[in-house]
């Protein structure tokens, strides 16, 4: 994956920066599959959870601004996958792609 990506000219990876660092994650005790980029907004989001004892409706903007960032990273992985993917066609295909109009065509 990593070597089809250096060919394709894709820098795998997110670009949003890290905010919560290793110490406040640990110290919120956020698990492990949820330390990414969006960390900083689960913190906040489960204090108010355990506050408002889990109730769907307390929370909201908290959710939403988490909600927002997750769906944000997911489309810039799907869109780096893609570019990687169309590089990788025209590597199989040797560059040479098929035009809606014919060479053999007379347009004048």
């Amino acid at each position: 994956m990593e070597a089809a990506a250096a060919a394709a000219g894709v820098e795998l990876g997110s670009s949003k920066p890290q905010i919560a660092t290793q110490a406040e994650m640990a110290e919120a005790r956020v698990p492990l599959a949820y330390r990414d980029q969006c960390a900083h907004l689960l913190i906040p989001l489960n204090k108010c959870r355990v506050a408002e004892f889990y109730l769907p409706w307390k929370c909201e903007p908290e959710r939403h601004a988490y909600e927002k960032c997750q769906y944000e990273l997911v489309m810039e992985r799907m869109l780096q996958m893609q570019k990687i993917r169309e590089a990788q066609e025209t590597k199989v295909k040797g560059g040479a792609s098929i035009g809606l109009i014919p060479a053999t065509a007379k347009l004048s």
